[in-house]
């Protein structure tokens, strides 16, 4: 009788071809997040061309394959768009983020709508960080962090709300998606003076943040998630017990 039996060796996914298949994906979604922030920072600006396949793929040691797999990517973000024979160009975002989030923080009352704002905005964002960030992007991350405790420790509450201002836009920059971007720069901008001269209880700021940087450090999304929910929780009851100190005063 004949032998049916398949060889598995030949046909199924080992221990060591599987790493080997994913590894292209993984590297087109870092070289994705880098090319991001580099827009996204002003590195690269709007109508300019980017670097060739070949230049690109020498700079980051990645292949043909990562490459073409990145900038696919980057066209459905609507980041960049690639004419044939003429090369891959930056363009201009399509969000004007004024034209339809108008922020005010004329009132306590209009902070704790931005903070409930936030709550919705951040708490995906995060996930999404701690799922595509990239290696150089937690750095940033963590040298934030590690600045923000230093202020917080020193009670330098202006130096400490920037920081804090800046570990977010970076989480936004480490989904790798614009719009996140936009919206956070939009709303940092409102609200950053504000944020400085709120700050209290800094040991357990410190606590959220480090939280937060960790999860994502771990490529925990749903941990992420769980801590920047807290986190902002945590500051709109701040906010509020600050609010009702100052009234029985």
């Amino acid at each position: 009788m004949r032998d049916c039996r398949v060889n598995q060796s030949s046909t199924l996914p080992t221990a060591d071809t599987e790493p080997k298949r994913k590894r292209p994906r993984k590297l087109a979604q870092t070289l994705v997040a880098e090319i991001s922030r580099q827009i996204a920072e002003g590195e690269l600006k709007p109508g300019e061309k980017l670097p060739t396949e070949t230049a690109i793929m020498e700079q980051h040691g990645v292949s043909r394959t990562v490459v073409r797999e990145a900038l696919q990517r980057l066209q459905v973000s609507g980041l960049v768009e690639t004419r044939h024979g003429v090369g891959t160009f930056i363009l201009e975002s399509s969000t004007d983020v004024g034209q339809f989030l108008k922020v005010s923080i004329d009132s306590v009352r209009d902070t704790i709508a931005i903070l409930e704002f936030r709550l919705g905005l951040e708490v995906e964002a995060v996930g999404l960080a701690a799922e595509r960030r990239s290696p150089e992007q937690m750095a940033r991350l963590r040298e934030t962090v590690d600045a923000l405790k230093h202020y917080e420790s020193e009670g330098l509450a202006e130096q400490a709300g920037k920081e804090d201002s800046r570990f977010h836009i970076l989480i936004a920059e480490a989904t790798g998606n614009r719009y996140y971007v936009d919206v956070m720069n939009h709303v940092r901008n409102s609200i950053g003076p504000l944020v400085s001269v709120h700050r209290t209880d800094p040991e357990r700021l410190n606590h959220e943040h480090e939280e937060i940087c960790a999860a994502i450090e771990r490529q925990d999304s749903y941990s992420a998630r769980a801590a920047m929910r807290l986190h902002l929780v945590n500051s709109k009851e701040r906010l509020l017990k600050m609010v009702k100190e100052r009234q029985q005063a």
